[in-house]
């Protein structure tokens, strides 16, 4: 029997299940695939695109709600992560890319132990508060929180990691490892945002021609 193949959508985001990712469509190849998936209500797969190609794993999303329709065809949608798959072939019949894909969860499907949710949670929240992440509120009943934590950070080698490991347990452990290895930085980069709007409307330093 010929494998289902799943379109897929190379951009520089991770996505993972149950969280969402808006999308403005302007390639038509890409128009194409959006109107084939709302038509059908089906998903398609987001991959990480590097610059010698995509990764072979990434995580499908369904089209929720259509933002904005532009006059020559562009759209703004909003999709939500479903399930993860790693990529076996790849197929290049139509316009734009396909996947023979193995959908893929964790190996065990049991609550991580609450000292590790609540170690990445007290971290997750202190860098919040402090302005240094995102103000996006994780669904905090989710089994698979370090996804919904995870979905606020920019570092995409990092994100593709967590994607493709099976265990919750060792995915929140490595989110609060990164965490707190990253929170120097997060600051110093929270700190400089804060400052860049005051350039050009400060007082001229001491010594500047007037």
């Amino acid at each position: 029997m010929q494998p289902t193949l799943l379109p897929l959508f190379p951009l520089r985001v991770v996505v993972f299940p149950r969280t969402p990712l808006p999308l403005h469509i302007f390639e038509e190849r890409y128009k194409e695939m959006i109107g084939e998936a709302m038509q059908g209500n089906s998903e398609f797969g987001i991959v990480l695109a590097k610059d010698d190609g995509i990764v072979n794993a990434g995580c499908t999303v369904v089209v929720k709600e259509v933002l904005k329709k532009y006059a020559d065809g562009r759209l703004d949608i909003l999709t939500r992560g479903v399930r993860r798959f790693e990529i076996v072939g790849l197929n290049q019949d139509k316009a734009y890319l396909r996947g023979e894909v193995e959908f893929f969860d964790d190996d065990d499907s049991s609550p991580a132990p609450a000292e590790l949710r609540e170690k990445a949670l007290v971290q997750y929240r202190s860098l919040r508060e402090a302005g240094e992440l995102p103000s996006l509120e994780p669904e905090l009943g989710d089994k698979q929180l370090s996804f919904q934590l995870a979905q606020t950070l920019e570092d995409l080698d990092f994100l593709n990691v967590l994607l493709r490991n099976r265990s919750e347990a060792q995915r929140l452990e490595q989110l609060s490892e990164y965490l707190a290895r990253q929170a120097p930085r997060l600051r110093e980069a929270a700190r400089m945002r804060k400052l860049a709007p005051l350039n050009g409307h400060g007082s001229a330093p001491p010594g500047t021609p007037g």
